[in-house]
Formats: structure tokens, C-alpha cells, sequence
């Protein structure tokens, strides 16, 4: 299926990008990397890639606003549209020389996501979504989520809370009640991942919290337009506000939920 020009346009950006990410990734001794924080580094890959995708976005749709996980908020003149991107998810995974990790980048409209591309630049794996068109991998494969009704079959995939992280005894809760129902659970390491490979079957399921709306946002659409469910970890639809998410086919996705919810009475 041939691509709209808004999804050329992010995927112009994050192909650049991801060219960047690549060639830094092959000389991962010997970046200079600041601690932003308790095991969550920022690095000059991740520098580099975010002004990559901001002078390409902003030259090809000059006034729409951003929200990037370095460069924080970006007002444009156009108030109804903003991007909303994250250079590198999987930084960690990253400066380890794991190839797991990934561009995303998403596009709000008058407070909707209507457009998403994750893309790993080491796999060389594209995933791109439109609201209403549907959700592929690398421009041939169209995407479907897992179609298993029974969670006692699937693999679930989440986060682990790393060192100066909140919510550790939470999600303890939430992983012994997750263990004693599915086949497997899985960390990559990267919440965009967990979204594209949730929209291509991969995995049956997410659920995480303490994310960021960089870290969502593409993969929601994906999610969306590939037949499956999202959700925060209330039921609502306030996954960016709440900074937490539970994502598969509506069965999984409803059964997901109520075991989230007995194990911490929330």
C-alpha cells in the first residue's frame, strides 16, 4: 500500500535518524554519555537523533508544535497539530550494544494520535500507522494483533522499574498475579518495541506504567489500527495523561486488566 505523504514525511525523519543511530551505535565504547538520572542516561546519539527528527518535521510541516522526551515541549503556530517523539527508546539497551531500540514518533490532531512510525534502525524494521488505514511493516505487511482468547496461552509483554523508579511494590504485585495466568512474560527493554511487536502478534499483550507520552504515543495508533484495544491501567482513555498502559486484542486486553486490577486493588 502506498504511503500518505504525512507518513513519508515521519518516515523521511526517522529513516535520517536512524541513520545517525546506527552509525553511532557502532562506536558505543566511545560516546560520551551525561547521567540524567538513576540508571537513565541521555547520550550524544540521543542528542543528535532528536535534532535530526526536529529540523526534518519542522521543515516539512513548518508551525505543528512537539513534545519530545529531551527537548521538552515546543509551542508552533498551528495549535492543532504536535509531534510527539522520542529519539531513542531503549537508551540503556543502547549504550549496552543491545539492538533493541527504536525511533517513534506520533502525531497529534486537535488532541487525537492519528499517525505513528516506530522504526529499529538496526532490524531495519518500519512499523507505520494512519487513523483509518491501517498498520504495516516495512511498507508490505499489513498488521494484525494476536488473535489467542485464552490468556493462559499468551505472552505478555511489560516493563521492569529499574533503580529510582516509584511503584516497585506495585508492580511486584502486578507480576507475581501476571506469571501465575500466561505462558511467558517478556522485557525488551523498550516501550515502543512492546507497542509495534503487540501490533504485528509478536506479543499478545503489554502492560506498563511510569511512561512517558513519547514512549506511547506511535504505538498506540499502531496498536489501534493493527485491531487491538488500549487502555491506562484504569480502563480510560488517558494513557498520555496517566503515563501507564494495557494493550492487546479485546478479549486479552479485557482478562489483562481485571488481573491488573485484583493484584493491587486499583
Amino acid at each position: 500500500m502506498a504511503a500518505s505523504p504525512l507518513i513519508n514525511v515521519m518516515v523521511t525523519a526517522a529513516r535520517k535518524a536512524g541513520r545517525s543511530l546506527n552509525r553511532d551505535f557502532g562506536e558505543v565504547e566511545n560516546l560520551q554519555v551525561s547521567v540524567k538520572g538513576p540508571a537513565n542516561f541521555v547520550s550524544a546519539a540521543d542528542l543528535r537523533a532528536e535534532e535530526i527528527i526536529y529540523n526534518e518535521l519542522s521543515k516539512a510541516r513548518e508551525g505543528y508544535g512537539f513534545l519530545m522526551e529531551e527537548r521538552g515541549v515546543v509551542e508552533g503556530a498551528d495549535k492543532s497539530h504536535r509531534w510527539i517523539v522520542d529519539p531513542l527508546d531503549g537508551t540503556t539497551n543502547f549504550l549496552h550494544g543491545i539492538p533493541l531500540f527504536a525511533i517513534s514518533i506520533g502525531l497529534e490532531r486537535e488532541g487525537e494520535l492519528v499517525a505513528g512510525v516506530i522504526y529499529n534502525p538496526v532490524l531495519d524494521e518500519l512499523y507505520t500507522a494512519e487513523k483509518g488505514k491501517g498498520a504495516f511493516l516495512n511498507d508490505r505487511r499489513r498488521l494484525r494483533v494476536a488473535g489467542r482468547r485464552d490468556i493462559g496461552e499468551c505472552v505478555i509483554a511489560t516493563g521492569i522499574p529499574h533503580r529510582g523508579r516509584p511503584q516497585h511494590e506495585i508492580f511486584r504485585k502486578e507480576l507475581r498475579a501476571v506469571m501465575a495466568t500466561v505462558a511467558g512474560i517478556r522485557r525488551t527493554g523498550s516501550a515502543a518495541i512492546d507497542l509495534a511487536w503487540t501490533a504485528s502478534g509478536r506479543f499478545d499483550g503489554i502492560w506498563e506504567r511510569n511512561l512517558g507520552p513519547w514512549d506511547m504515543a506511535a504505538g498506540i495508533v499502531l496498536v489501534r489500527e493493527a485491531g487491538g484495544m488500549t487502555s491506562d491501567l484504569h480502563g480510560n482513555d488517558a494513557m498520555l495523561e496517566h503515563g501507564s498502559i494495557v494493550a492487546a486484542n479485546s478479549d486479552i486486553k479485557k482478562s489483562l486488566l481485571a488481573i491488573l486490577t485484583d493484584a493491587t486493588g486499583r
